[in-house]
């Protein structure tokens, strides 16, 4: 198969064609690389990458856009590059550092000194007016360049990656709206391209001629691709240039294009590579979503690309290149969205992400009777299993996957179904026995008599205090129990996909749909995860309308009809509003089984008896899943 083809790049050989490519884990510790650092990219090295390319190194002390960034401006970081690299190679895996500067495209926060950028044009996210780059200041950062590639190499890295897409001073010179110069770095292409001409050039005599160096080439949007190409054969002129890599989206503006949630198809950024390829006569990093390896198989075959990059695969399933057993679900929950929170990186799916060097060892064998077969469930029977313990699940009902396997039935949101049989053959690999249309009790667990007991019985909606006929929880609505009608009113509290998922679901159906929160944005968590934009666009096809700031503070049912108090609370105006349905998207409650918690107190179990998930407190799948690996590892 090709991609586990090897591939030459000047001094070094890859393995096979898989790319861990760079981006953002928030595993810095005042501004140096760590340990955590070392055992994340060795795993993917392990797993089988061929190529493992290293977060963004800020290459200037005052570009500094957010708080967890690695400065390899700082002689400090060789310690952590030397760590990182050592963990990289010792599995056969080629590691590269990716420089970058963040130009305009950043903020003055951290740093307390002005941004630069090739011109004083605010960027679209940080707002902050630059200071437009002199010509001293464009060789201090040429020379900042040269200065870590030095210590790059110092630290074992085998070359080093340009960033010049996403968010890079070296992408805002490319570009003819950023860069409104009117010297030899402005106008025309040959010098909107001279600073990029000029770094390699620099970072080829740095680096040597052993080693790699790549450039990492991007736009906004696939109608640029022309001049794209352009550049791509200039920087093929130069000689100094071993691959090039690609991307679609920019930071701020098309963010969800880099990293796009669910929905979106594998390779859908293949033309940037296949334009690329084409025009610069050097082997081509292709990006796209890829989820399985056979679709960065199929990538390579149809001859779009000669590498591959898989990120939020090998995230995943750190073994991806060989099995890819553990499909991503693109819900962007704990990687994208907890980084853009300022929080470490992780995966809703591995509990070892980020974590790779806190794995347990194997336990014991006990007797572990796990309840409930949702996420939190199917996580802990499948952790507990992985340590040697005899674990059996039973599942009330016919099918596993609880909460998640509705969800999976809204619009767009089908893929979240892969987390369920993912599990589930986790659960199979590891010989856990589940039971479904298994009903347990008081007497089940006596007859039963487990070492340990875990708890896994989800969450229940719970209905408002001005409930009445004609109002429903989004949960009905997506089993079919209640099937509204007319002009419906979606009530939402909790600002994830519930509401909006439902909202979509009867605008296709030919209802009149608004949407109403207490919040000051609509479905404010999608922002987070890059969902969005997709939203705002579905709703717009749909006419869904949407209204913030309102609070339902009653509700009454007359002739079919439900009219409802609403209070704008940033001006305490009042407004009564009728609709022919209410559905609401509130917080659940927990759903513990009272039989089986009276026969917990009754029953002795060698290893305790634990809760997970929703029945402890309801929240995000990534919480459901992250209980029941814990309480797996603690029997």
């Amino acid at each position: 198969m090709k991609r586990f083809e090897p591939l030459r790049l000047r001094g070094v050989t890859l393995r096979n064609r898989i790319v861990f490519a760079a981006h953002l884990t928030n595993f810095a510790a005042d501004g140096l690389p760590t340990d955590r650092h070392a055992a994340y990219y060795g795993a993917r090295a392990a797993g089988g990458a061929a190529l493992v390319i290293t977060e963004e190194h800020s290459v200037h002390p005052d570009d500094r856009p957010y708080e967890k960034l690695i400065r390899g401006h700082d002689p400090a970081v060789l310690p952590g590059y030397r760590l990182i690299t050592d963990a990289v190679h010792e599995h056969g895996a080629v590691v590269l550092a990716q420089l970058n500067h963040n130009g305009g495209q950043s903020t003055g926060r951290y740093s307390r000194r002005p941004v630069w950028a090739p011109s004083a044009v605010p960027d679209a996210m940080f707002r902050e007016v630059p200071v437009a780059i002199s010509a001293a200041q464009i060789a201090e950062l040429v020379q900042a360049y040269r200065n870590v590639a030095a210590r790059c190499v110092d630290g074992g890295f085998d070359g080093v990656e340009v960033q010049c897409s996403h968010a890079s001073i070296v992408r805002q010179f490319l570009s003819p709206t950023l860069n409104l110069r009117t010297d030899e770095y402005g106008g025309s292409l040959v010098n909107r391209t001279r600073l990029l001409r000029r770094l390699v050039a620099v970072l080829r005599d740095t680096i040597g001629p052993d080693r790699v160096l790549g450039v990492r080439l991007g736009c906004d949007e696939l109608d640029q691709l022309d001049e794209l190409a352009e550049i791509a054969r200039m920087l093929g002129t130069t000689g100094h240039v071993d691959y090039l890599n690609s991307s679609v989206g920019v930071a701020g503006t098309t963010q969800h294009r880099i990293t796009p949630p669910m929905g979106e198809r594998a390779g859908y950024a293949l033309p940037v590579s296949a334009a690329l390829r084409a025009a610069g006569g050097m082997p081509v990093v292709g990006i796209g979503r890829f989820t399985t390896p056979g679709q960065a198989e199929r990538a390579l075959a149809d001859g779009r690309c000669d590498l591959v990059g898989v990120v939020r695969g090998q995230i995943s399933d750190p073994d991806f290149v060989a099995s890819g057993g553990r499909t991503c679900l693109g819900c962007n929950q704990e990687c994208v969205g907890r980084v853009g929170r300022n929080h470490d990186l992780a995966c809703v799916q591995n509990p070892h992400a980020g974590r790779e060097w806190l794995a347990g060892p194997v336990a014991g064998s006990a007797r572990v009777l796990v309840v409930g077969g949702g996420p939190a469930g199917l996580r802990a029977a499948a952790t507990a299993a992985a340590r040697g313990h005899r674990v059996t699940l039973c599942e009330a009902a016919t099918d596993l996957g609880g909460q998640v396997r509705l969800a999976a039935s809204a619009p767009s949101r089908a893929e979240l179904g892969l987390v369920v049989s993912n599990l589930e053959a986790e659960c199979r690999v590891e010989g856990v026995e589940v039971r479904l249309d298994t009903a347990v009790d008081e007497a089940f667990v006596a007859d039963f008599a487990p070492d340990a007991l875990v708890l896994a019985t989800g969450s229940r909606a719970a209905p408002p205090s001005w409930v009445v006929t004609g109002v429903c929880d989004v949960r009905d609505v997506l089993t079919g129990a209640v099937r509204p009608s007319g002009d419906v009113l979606v009530y939402d509290e909790l600002g994830c996909h519930q509401a909006s998922s439902v909202a979509e679901l009867l605008a296709a159906r030919g209802c009149t749909v608004e949407i109403r929160t207490p919040a000051m944005v609509v479905a404010q968590e999608l922002g987070t995860t890059l969902d969005r934009e997709r939203f705002r666009r579905t709703a717009g096809k749909l006419g869904i309308g949407t209204h913030t700031d309102q609070v339902v503070l009653d509700a009454h049912a007359r002739d079919g009809r439900v009219t409802v108090q609403l209070l704008h609370h940033p001006t305490g105006v009042h407004e009564q509003r009728s609709y022919e349905a209410v559905v609401c998207a509130l917080p659940a409650e927990p759903h513990n089984l009272v039989s089986v918690e009276h026969g917990c107190s009754h029953t002795q179990h060698s290893r305790g008896v634990y809760r997970v998930g929703d029945c402890v407190a309801p929240r995000q799948l990534a919480q459901a899943i992250l209980d029941g690996h814990r309480v797996g590892e603690q029997l």
